[in-house]
């Protein structure tokens, strides 16, 4: 599915990669302990051991989130739109004496892999690089067991597209229609790589998910909800106009739990 969003998804986080962004940085001081902190398992429910557990890492390169998981024993496939990210995700693993693999595609097809494939999909802030939720919904749902856990962290979408740097004086202004697939972008954060080093690269651009969307996609695959959480700062003191600021009044993620079971709306609507 090389087509135009595939291309910009693809040259961007080449070019965010080489300018060692902050989210393609590998993880390289884990042990167990401090992988499952990390990936703060424990928080979601997830408290058994993770050995023989087959977890893929969707849109998830950059070697962190399967360094940890690799530590804990599971079972790992990297999935990732960049060469140059599961390079990373490689790396990591050589770093451990861990055994993973490492898959190039785009997240909204995942026909490489079979049906049933995984226990656990850990997806991170990525959701809104493609317009269509549904579509990765879809494809998560075949390669889920029944049973499985679905970690989701996307945008708020009631403030995609806002950042620190929209401070009015007096709030964040809302100015974007509130619609499906409405393309949002925003300028880089001061933290995200370091510019006197890089050329420039070229800007985010992602589609709004609503809310509606998300829910009832995922609803109508046959995953039900079992955890939620509005992300913020928590900065203790923050200013107006700072990240940290607009991080507390207009959280900018939303993290979830799902799990699968395909036939919870069959059986209830047969009751």
């Amino acid at each position: 599915m090389k087509d135009e969003v595939y291309r910009y998804n693809h040259a961007r986080w080449e070019a965010l990669a080489q300018a060692n962004a902050l989210f393609t940085r590998p993880k390289l001081d884990l042990d167990k302990e401090t992988a499952r902190a990390y990936l703060n398992l424990d928080r979601f429910g997830i408290t058994s051991d993770l050995t023989g557990q087959h977890v893929l890492c969707l849109a998830s390169g950059g070697g962190q989130q399967s360094a940890a998981f690799a530590l804990l024993g599971a079972i790992v496939t990297v999935y990732d739109i960049s060469p140059s990210q599961l390079e990373r995700d490689q790396a990591a693993a050589d770093h451990y004496g861990t055994a993973i693999r490492i898959v190039q595609g785009d997240m909204r097809d995942l026909s490489c892999f079979g049906d049933d494939s995984f226990d656990i999909v850990w997806h991170p802030y990525s959701l809104t690089f493609v317009p269509d939720s549904r579509v990765v919904f879809h494809e998560v749902s075949r390669i889920m067991k029944e049973g499985g856990l679905y970690h989701l962290m996307c945008a708020n979408p009631f403030f995609s597209g806002l950042t620190h740097a929209d401070w009015n004086g007096e709030g964040y202004t809302l100015k974007q229609p509130y619609v499906d697939e409405a393309t949002t972008s925003y300028p880089d954060q001061e933290w995200v790589y370091d510019r006197s080093q890089s050329d420039e690269i070229q800007a985010p651009r992602e589609y709004r998910q609503t809310l509606s969307r998300i829910m009832n996609g995922l609803i109508q695959e046959g995953f039900l909800l079992a955890y939620f959480s509005e992300v913020k700062s928590n900065d203790p003191a923050p200013v107006p106009g700072s990240w940290g600021h607009f991080a507390d009044i207009a959280p900018p993620w939303l993290e979830f739990i799902w799990t699968y079971n395909p036939n919870f709306l069959r059986t209830s609507m047969n009751r």
